[in-house]
């Protein structure tokens, strides 16, 4: 949204309600081998960048339909790779805010219940800095942040070097 229009977002999601999904993309990254390994499993930020820049001739309003379609597809690949569904997702930061990506969220894990964290008195704003707090301080005395169980990784690992500023 930023590259395309200057704002930062899709106002609740209205330009996304507007788009039209290309369902042919969407499948064609839902395919990924990745999407069919079990936990523990991670991709990096830019997996899927060459894939997103397929969209650049699309409309904003496509390729943000596209996008929050992929999102959606993208959530509920996981479900059949737990242990059990979940009857409810938590959704939490902006795209709680698009009603759009909501609705393609209700549909795709139904008969689970979609809730913005708001609307249980969490701060679905607040959700990603809390977490980044936890491992930050977990980080400091030197605790384990990622685990063989969650992301593969080879064993318990601490998240990195710790510097201090110099006055």
């Amino acid at each position: 949204m930023q590259a395309r229009t200057g704002r930062a977002f899709d106002t609740g999601g209205a330009k996304t309600a507007r788009g039209r999904v290309d369902e042919a993309f969407v499948e064609r990254v839902l395919r990924h081998a990745f999407f069919e390994r079990s936990p523990p499993k991670s991709l990096d930020r830019n997996a899927f960048a060459s894939a997103a820049r397929g969209l650049s001739d699309s409309s904003v309003e496509d390729g943000a339909a596209t996008l929050a379609a992929l999102t959606a597809g993208c959530v509920a690949r996981v479900v059949p790779l737990l242990p059990r569904a979940p009857r409810t997702w938590i959704v939490g930061g902006g795209g709680a805010r698009n009603l759009a990506m909501l609705a393609m969220l209700k549909e795709r894990l139904a008969p689970a219940s979609v809730e913005p964290a708001d609307a249980l008195g969490w701060s679905g704003d607040a959700l990603e800095a809390q977490a980044f707090a936890y491992l930050a301080v977990r980080t400091l005395r030197g605790l384990p942040i990622t685990f063989p169980s969650t992301t593969g990784a080879p064993r318990p690992m601490s998240g990195g070097v710790v510097t201090r500023a110099v006055e």
